[in-house]
C-alpha cells in the first residue's frame, strides 16, 4: 500500500467482508454439491473468492483461477451445444456451380456451436444470477468503489468467482471432476444439457 493516498478517503465507508469459514463452507456446498467444501484446501477456497481489490491484492487473488475456469466452462458449453438435442445440421444451400459440400452425420451439431449461442448461455447477467443463487455474493472478498454494489461491479465479481471455483477444482481434483462440476452445477441450471 502506498504511504500516501492519491485520493482522499471516503467518509463513513467501511466495507466488511466474510471471515467466517463455516459460512464459506456452506456456500461451497451449494456450489459444488454435498460436502463440496472438502474438494478444496482452505487456502484455495479463500483464494478462489478473493478479488484483487481486496487488501490491495496482498493476500493473493483469483485472476489466474478465473482464466482457467472460464476456459473449462466455455469448452464444456461448446461440447454441450455440439451434442445437445437442439443441434441442427447445416441448412441445405444450392451452389450455382454445382459443387456439393462435404457432409457427415458426425458434424451435424457443429451448426449449433457459435459465439452468439455461447454468449446467450454464458452472459454475465445469467452467470451472476446463478452465482447469487449459490450465495457467492455473501462470501466474496473484494472492496467496492462505493456502497452501490451493482454499480461497483458485484455481478462481475461473483460470476468471476464462479469461474475461479471451477479453475480451483480443476487444479486440485483434475479436469474430469471440473468438467462434471461445470455440467451439473453450471450448465444444467442454465438450461443446457
Amino acid at each position: 500500500m502506498a504511504p500516501v493516498r492519491s485520493k482522499p478517503p471516503v467518509a463513513n465507508y467501511d466495507f466488511a467482508v466474510n471471515e467466517d469459514p463455516e459460512r464459506l463452507d456452506k456456500v461451497y456446498d451449494r456450489v459444488l454439491g454435498a460436502e463440496g467444501y472438502k474438494m478444496l484446501t482452505d487456502e484455495v477456497k479463500w483464494l478462489a473468492i478473493t478479488h484483487k481489490s481486496f487488501d490491495h491484492g496482498r493476500r493473493g487473488f483469483n485472476d489466474r483461477l478465473i482464466y482457467l475456469g472460464k476456459r473449462i466452462v466455455h469448452l464444456q458449453t461448446s461440447l454441450a451445444l455440439f451434442h445437445g438435442s437442439s443441434a441442427t445440421p447445416f441448412p441445405e444451400t444450392q451452389d450455382h456451380y454445382g459443387r456439393e459440400p462435404f457432409r457427415h452425420p458426425a458434424l451435424d451439431g457443429l451448426a449449433g456451436v457459435s459465439v452468439e449461442n455461447k454468449y446467450q448461455i454464458l452472459k454475465k447477467e445469467r452467470m451472476a444470477q446463478l452465482a447469487d443463487k449459490y450465495g457467492l455474493d455473501s462470501v466474496v472478498r473484494w472492496k467496492p468503489k462505493s456502497m452501490n454494489m451493482k454499480g461497483s461491479g458485484l455481478p462481475t465479481i461473483i460470476s468471476e468467482a464462479l469461474y475461479a471455483i471451477v479453475g480451483a477444482v480443476a487444479l486440485q481434483k483434475g479436469g474430469e471432476v471440473a468438467n462434471k462440476v461445470v455440467k451439473e452445477r453450471i450448465l444444467l441450471p442454465l438450461g443446457l444439457q
